[in-house]
């Protein structure tokens, strides 16, 4: 009996050859901006200028305008820096693993992933220097030895730790991403006249198309995903222990490191599932991000979101188990203390809302899939508000029990790294290709049927 594997849907579609690909690409780089652009630019700016301004403020006259007092000393502040820097997790995952692992899918989003991964980073960089209060000094944290060369930055200190791992995932992720764009950045070029055709060129380096440029372009993405794919793991590691190597009951804990990457993920893959759903109907490029695309996608959302539900219930069961009394009411504090209604919030977002993505149909509802994207992004901000406030809002003595209430500085400055996200990020996508054409290309012929796959 023979015995023939399904036909796999294409994952690009409407018949496209290569010159399709290029004009689809290229006319919303070389297009003027639409009214829905500039209207999102407009926004996006506002709320930068808003946030600059609450930012700026902050700076000039200290961190007593934020709403910490001598109970929660961290807060919305590193609330913020954590989900920032698991939103941008994704990017990095689609480019290098996948890669890796030689998933097709990936081709019509690594583009606009990589691009994220860098702009949340930068974003989540932003609550580093305001949590310093003088962030002039920030090359303090750096490895520098002072005038005299016998002062050195604490290297016990995982905070520390974070400066290193986190500049080192920044600097890969961008360097993945622009050797990922010097080819399209030459087919650009090749389209372009006068000053544009200047840029785009210096932009490409150079770059011929000859088999010489493909094989060392290849080589070097391959090494640049071999080395991005253990940082996928090793930044949210040493950012989980910014808590966990501490004594705080509720942070003192080894389910942090895998718990914290898969919360990564999760969020980063529904960040990236909320611009892509948005740029495909905008840019109108629904035959290259395709329901295959969503479904996938809400697939890795499943899949990482009920790892985190896991983990949540692990988190409880060795609070109970472990007898440290504690540890027990810090869990119970969660669930049933003053901040229930944002662990009941993140209970909702992150377990609950995955679950519809069991059901095809589902998967494959834009409308459900673009709203629940946004759900467990809440979600995951409610998660690390939880872990961070819950555990410090009930000190060792009830004297030094209080509570946090956010500042207008607190919410300003949370708007500023949206306004900075949402203002790159379309730039990004006006000037640069949105989608790698140079990698679409490849899966023409597998994806669609045409004997054309250059």
């Amino acid at each position: 009996m023979q015995v023939t594997s399904p036909v796999r849907p294409p994952l690009v579609t409407g018949g496209k050859k290569a010159a399709d690909v290029t004009n689809d690409i290229c006319k919303q780089v070389e297009g003027k901006p639409t009214k829905v652009w500039l209207v999102a630019m407009g926004i996006s700016l506002i709320t930068l200028a808003f946030g600059a301004y609450c930012l700026g403020t902050l700076w000039w006259e200290g961190l007593g305008l934020w709403g910490l007092n001598k109970t929660i000393g961290w807060s919305w502040d590193i609330t913020n820096f954590v989900w920032w820097v698991g939103i941008g997790h994704a990017g990095t995952l689609i480019s290098a693993i996948l890669l890796l692992f030689r998933q097709k899918w990936r081709t019509s989003i690594n583009r606009a992933a990589e691009a994220m991964t860098i702009f949340a980073v930068l974003c989540a960089a932003t609550f580093i220097l305001a949590h310093m209060g003088r962030p002039w000094l920030a090359h303090w944290a750096l490895p520098l030895p002072n005038t005299y060369g016998s002062l050195w930055v604490n290297f016990n200190s995982a905070l520390v730790w974070d400066v290193f791992a986190i500049s080192t995932y920044l600097t890969v992720s961008i360097v993945f991403w622009y050797v990922g764009l010097i080819p399209d950045f030459a087919t650009i070029r090749e389209r372009a006249t006068g000053v544009r055709r200047v840029i785009y060129g210096m932009l490409s380096f150079g770059w011929t198309g000859k088999a010489k440029d493909w094989s060392r372009f290849e080589a070097v993405s391959l090494v640049l995903a071999g080395l991005s794919t253990p940082l996928v793991l090793s930044v949210h590691t040493i950012v989980s222990m910014d808590f966990a190597t501490s004594i705080i009951p509720g942070w003192h804990t080894t389910i942090f490191p895998p718990y914290f990457v898969a919360g990564a993920i999760f969020s980063g893959f529904a960040m990236v599932q909320t611009l892509m759903l948005i740029t495909r109907v905008v840019y109108k490029l629904e035959d290259y991000i395709t329901l295959e695309h969503i479904e996938s996608m809400n697939k890795i959302i499943l899949l990482t979101g009920s790892i985190v539900g896991i983990a949540y219930i692990t988190e409880f069961f060795i609070a109970a188990y472990s007898g440290a009394p504690y540890e027990k009411f810090t869990f119970i504090n969660r669930a049933f203390g003053p901040y229930w209604w944002a662990y009941a919030a993140m209970m909702s977002c992150n377990v609950i809302s995955p679950q519809f993505f069991w059901f095809k149909k589902l998967r494959r509802n834009l409308v459900l899939s673009f709203i629940l994207s946004i759900v467990v992004n809440i979600g995951m901000w409610f998660e690390r508000f939880v872990i961070i406030c819950t555990s410090l809002n009930r000190d060792f003595l009830p004297s030094s029990w209080a509570m946090f209430y956010p500042t207008f500085y607190d919410i300003g400055v949370y708007m500023f790294t949206f306004g900075f996200f949402f203002t790159c990020f379309l730039l990004f996508a006006k000037y640069f290709p949105v989608i790698n054409m140079a990698e679409v290309k490849t899966i023409i012929k597998s994806s669609s049927g045409n004997k054309e796959s250059h």
